[in-house]
């Protein structure tokens, strides 16, 4: 009988929705919530063990069923558990795939299942209406510290702004909604909820690290900005769908890494720097959390005369890494070095497919203010 049941399990897996996730769509969820009735990957079932009072999980193909929660699996499924549980998520809001960190993941999962987020919507509050403001732990520009720090989102200004101090009538810096971007940077910030903001300024990036300890707070400052670019967006381009403007609201990084690189004389020694390939933007740093990027390349289609080169010159001299990339624009040749092959391929795979896609009309704009700092 048991292993009539777990044959039983196995089977709904192959009903339409069940292939996936529920939670994160990663291929072949080997584990399901036999309490909310999803089947779910392993990632996803640790984060719902950590909310028993909602979610009770058991391993597919290793664990006992019992006939009551077969037949329960059977009457719900991934698709019928969507069309509750994310009956009304709004449009901006970030629907975390496999390969996202674990906060937005498990903040999703939350969202949907412990405060049904999307099931009523005046729980949504936070992030959808307008205006947000509060203190995170922002790090210094000089020091490196973490200090408090008030922000305000304000769509009608259509600005983020924060403040150096709590009584302080003007803001520290405004940060323009059109041109502002966040992404999660667990990993380089060091801290699980860390969250890095971009933003152009005097046509530069210039980057703020901050964190909130509460990670639902940080991941509702996230889908606050992205409410707010989504707001922007639709003003700015009336005739879009939601379909085309979601896209738009954040992105992550295409790459990120150390390579070495010289200078436009190509006769100075090769320097050791951290790359951020942003679009099409390549801007490099001297430290991965450095406020400002030492320079910036724009990375244009083949159409306009961009290519990628394995490889360096023959005559190049100064690198350290042996492995060599050539960039080659309308106005010069980049010249850079990767420590390992595979990282060597991971950048020329990354470039090129900027190089291979065509120029938008508006990234031609950007490309005439490009100003480029050697």
């Amino acid at each position: 009988m048991a292993k009539e049941r777990r044959r039983a399990v196995l089977e709904l897996l192959q009903r339409p929705g069940n292939a996936h996730c529920a939670d994160c769509g990663a291929p072949d969820p080997d584990w399901a919530s036999y309490t909310l009735g999803v089947f779910i990957c392993l990632s996803c079932s640790g984060i719902h063990r950590n909310i028993p009072q909602v979610s009770k999980v058991k391993s597919v193909r290793l664990d006992t069923w019992e006939e009551a929660q077969v037949e329960f699996m059977a009457s719900h499924g991934n698709n019928a558990a969507r069309a509750t549980y994310e009956s009304k998520v709004p449009s901006f809001y970030y629907r975390p795939t496999a390969s996202d960190c674990q906060l937005l993941r498990e903040q999703w999962i939350r969202a949907k299942y412990e405060r049904q987020e999307f099931t009523r919507p005046e729980k949504q509050e936070p992030y959808s209406a307008g205006y947000r403001e509060g203190f995170l732990w922002k790090r210094g520009r000089d020091n490196g510290q973490f200090l408090s720090r008030k922000f305000v989102l304000t769509e009608r200004e259509g600005a983020l702004k924060y403040f150096n101090r709590n009584d302080a009538k003007e803001p520290k810096a405004v940060m323009k909604i059109e041109h502002l971007n966040a992404t999660f940077q667990p990993a380089k910030i060091g801290h699980p909820h860390g969250l890095q903001v971009t933003y152009l300024k005097d046509n530069s990036t210039r980057n703020i690290f901050v964190y909130h300890e509460d990670g639902k707070e940080m991941v509702d400052w996230f889908n606050a900005l992205r409410a707010a670019r989504f707001h922007y967006l639709q003003v700015a381009f009336p005739g879009a769908s939601d379909a085309d403007l979601v896209p738009k609201l954040s992105r992550n990084y295409l790459k990120e890494g150390y390579m070495e690189k010289t200078g436009p004389k190509q006769t100075e020694g090769f320097r050791k720097r951290w790359f951020t390939m942003d679009d099409r933007r390549l801007m490099y740093f001297k430290d991965p959390l450095d406020a400002f990027a030492r320079g910036e390349v724009f990375i244009g289609s083949k159409e306009s005369g961009y290519t990628v080169l394995d490889g360096l010159p023959p005559s190049t001299q100064g690198h350290h890494w042996p492995h060599g990339i050539t960039i080659v624009t309308p106005e010069r040749k980049f010249l850079l070095a990767c420590e390992t092959e595979s990282e060597q391929r991971a950048w020329v795979e990354a470039f090129r497919k900027v190089v291979d896609r065509p120029m938008l009309p508006q990234e031609y704009a950007v490309e005439a203010h490009f100003k480029h700092k050697p």
